[in-house]
């Protein structure tokens, strides 16, 4: 097969991991940097350019889309659907896990449970919102990313203090998220890694000092986890949900049960260096057993 990875450069570590392994398995792997394509929006060719080429022949692609350029790299990934080349991810998919109010929205409809969530855009709201919600609290911005632009409030002055400083910051109209504080679960979350049907990897995240946030890019360790039966099946609902066949969901476990608190749409790869499992080889094999085949060849070494 012929699979192209859309990517910030073949040095990334997941990159280097799926390469290592599509080549493994006998495939024609290509890392395309997708910030540096360009489209020809010609209703009868819709093209995407790379490097001075027209890409083509490909039989899958692979988007590995950087929440930064989520809106340029989904457009890239949407060109190549116009072509009709099957994707690992669709471009309406990873849209929708980037924008957290959103996601909410189609977890609560697919009936898949979370923290308590609020959100609003008016300063007026506070008193209200925070007397729904109760303290403490986490604020966060609806655009935020790797535990960026979440902040715990414990009084309610602390909490007036956080809204009203993002509500200055995003006059743009970013919206803010209020979520209920898990107490049992401060400062460790669970990623569960799914592709396809399974989860094919696991491990719990712990924060350093008193940070709430476990997230690996805010110095938070990680460790090998076993998760139960109900925690795979809420992983599993929360990725069908979000129409994501690989992605990394974020669990937490309360004393109601696990709630999900986000599906990554391009998780990163530090999961194999925690768990030691091959997670590389799952997505390649998923590609394998789902891109379509094309002039009856075989997908495996196709």
């Amino acid at each position: 097969m012929r699979i192209a990875i859309l990517s910030n450069g073949p040095a990334n570590y997941s990159t280097s991991r799926l390469v290592e392994e599509a080549k493994n398995r006998g495939h024609e792997v290509e890392v395309i940097k997708y910030k540096n394509c360009y489209l020809s929006l010609d209703d009868k060719h819709p093209y995407v350019f790379y490097e001075g080429k027209k890409l083509e022949g490909f039989d899958a692609v692979l988007p590995r889309i950087a929440n930064y350029m989520t809106r340029y790299g989904c457009a890239i990934v949407r060109q190549f659907e116009m072509q009709g080349v099957w994707t690992a991810s669709s471009s309406i998919a990873i849209t929708r896990a980037r924008d957290k109010l959103r996601s909410a929205q189609i977890l609560a409809k697919y009936g898949v449970d979370m923290p308590k969530t609020l959100v609003s855009r008016n300063t007026a709201d506070i008193d209200d919102l925070l007397e729904q919600m109760g303290l403490p609290v986490i604020i966060k911005l609806a655009t935020g990313t790797h535990g960026n632009g979440v902040v715990l409030a414990d009084t309610k002055k602390a909490a007036k203090s956080a809204l009203q400083a993002f509500y200055l910051y995003n006059e743009d109209g970013t919206n803010i998220l209020l979520q209920e504080y898990i107490e049992e679960s401060a400062g460790t979350d669970i990623r569960a890694f799914v592709v396809g049907n399974r989860v094919v990897a696991s491990m719990q995240r712990q924060s350093l000092d008193d940070d709430f946030r476990s997230n690996l890019h805010k110095g938070g360790s990680g460790t090998p986890v076993k998760l139960t039966d109900e925690e795979k099946k809420v992983a599993l609902k929360a990725a069908k949900a979000m129409g994501l066949h690989i992605c990394g969901v974020d669990l937490m476990r309360s004393s109601k049960g696990p709630l999900v608190l986000e599906v990554n749409a391009s998780p990163g790869f530090g999961i194999e260096k925690v768990t030691g499992r091959d997670v590389a080889s799952k997505i390649i094999e998923y590609i394998e057993h789902n891109a379509p085949r094309k002039n009856g060849k075989d997908r495996v070494g196709a």
